[in-house]
């Protein structure tokens, strides 16, 4: 196994999480927080995708798909208190976004090389991330530090445990 193969596979397992724990949801759901002043799963969905997004053209410029016209805006810190529904996409476009902008990572991911790896990551994020592949990294695991919230959610609804 390679560092390439190591990320794809944080990427994938965080990405398979992320999608069994939306799986069940409707877009009502969605919009449901897993206590007060936590976020809704709306918003978490919109951040990680708009998050992945500028991650991505961080560290490989101009790779990242363009969004919808103001959806990273509505997903920004400022608009998590936000509760109307149709500010927010629906559930099927959260996913078909998350399938787009993964699907961009990973050919970014590829035309990487080992030694593109090593380089400096971005300088305003190097103090935690300090090569790309570390970069990759964050943005593998990204995913994982939301679904945890999306498990009060769906007890609250009584879906079933999917892992």
């Amino acid at each position: 196994m390679n560092a390439k193969d190591a990320i794809n596979g944080s990427m994938d397992m965080g990405y398979y999480v992320l999608k069994l724990y939306v799986s069940d949801l409707d877009d009502a759901e969605l919009m449901m927080r897993p206590s007060p002043g936590c976020n809704h799963l709306a918003w978490q969905l919109g951040h990680l995708i708009s998050s992945e997004v500028g991650l991505l053209n961080q560290v490989c410029p101009g790779s990242g798909p363009e969004l919808p016209a103001g959806f990273a805006d509505a997903h920004k810190k400022d608009k998590s208190d936000c509760n109307d529904a149709a500010k927010f996409a629906t559930k099927q476009q959260y996913t078909d976004l998350l399938d787009k902008v993964r699907d961009a990572t990973k050919a970014a991911l590829a035309k990487l090389s080992d030694a593109d790896l090593d380089k400096p990551g971005p300088e305003e994020m190097r103090n935690f991330c300090p090569t790309v592949g570390s970069f990759f990294t964050l943005i593998a695991t990204h995913p994982m530090m939301h679904v945890g919230q999306f498990v009060p959610v769906r007890r609250a609804l009584g879906k079933p445990i999917v892992m």
